[in-house]
């Protein structure tokens, strides 16, 4: 099935399936997801999805948010919030864009992609933040992280495509992917669609946005 950029960009739901009540993914990852799941649990990691499918108007609302400084905009190492206020307008898109897509260019649009914990790790009623110390050091999801870096995780398809910091998106170790279709999506994806779409949207920023999309698909959107 190749995607549409209705649904490459977060506006269709066509090519999703339910994997439980509130999380959706691309139907073609499900089965693969469920492989994932019953490896973990072999490791005695009971994984979970944060975050799987986020449509356009989700992600619109939390660029706005931040824009507006109605969400925290967090310096590039995640330890603190930045005092918008002063930061020119092309500053806050980047600051925005290190730590969340760009409406109609996040991978969690294609449905391929997923925020993910382990349950078991913490207890019950835990405040999942999605920060770096969570999964590293003493940190509770530090064993989850050291097992999605496995040869096994590799072969079942997953990766993560935010692992590295190299000038665009903060390392994100709770992100992993589902390369066989994700690599599909990634290739089908059009700047000018999502030029036009950002010109027809109401999004805060526009002008600084339109202005820096080729660097914006460089540094954030193609990896």
């Amino acid at each position: 099935m190749n995607l549409s950029m209705q649904q490459l960009t977060g506006q269709s739901r066509d090519h999703l399936a339910r994997l439980t009540e509130s999380i959706w993914l691309h139907h073609r990852v499900i089965e693969p997801f469920r492989h994932l799941q019953d490896a973990a649990a072999a490791e005695g990691i009971s994984l979970a999805i944060a975050s799987g499918f986020r449509d356009f108007g989700r992600q619109l609302a939390i660029w706005n948010d931040k824009a507006r400084g109605r969400r925290p905009v967090l310096s590039p190492d995640g330890s603190r919030s930045l005092d918008i206020s002063c930061l020119k307008s092309k500053e806050l898109v980047f600051a925005i864009l290190r730590w969340s897509a760009l409406p109609g260019a996040s991978r969690h649009h294609w449905g391929t992609d997923m925020d993910v914990w382990d349950v078991a790790a913490v207890d019950p009623g835990y405040r999942l933040q999605l920060t770096p110390d969570e999964y590293s050091g003493e940190g509770p999801f530090a064993r989850l992280s050291h097992w999605l870096d496995s040869e096994y995780v590799r072969e079942l398809g997953f990766y993560r495509p935010y692992q590295q910091d190299s000038g665009g998106v903060s390392p994100e170790p709770w992100h992993i992917s589902f390369r066989p279709v994700a690599d599909d999506c990634s290739g089908r994806f059009e700047l000018e669609a999502l030029a036009d779409l950002i010109r027809l949207s109401d999004i805060e920023l526009k002008a600084d946005i339109l202005a820096n999309l080729k660097e914006i698909h460089t540094r954030f959107i193609r990896c």
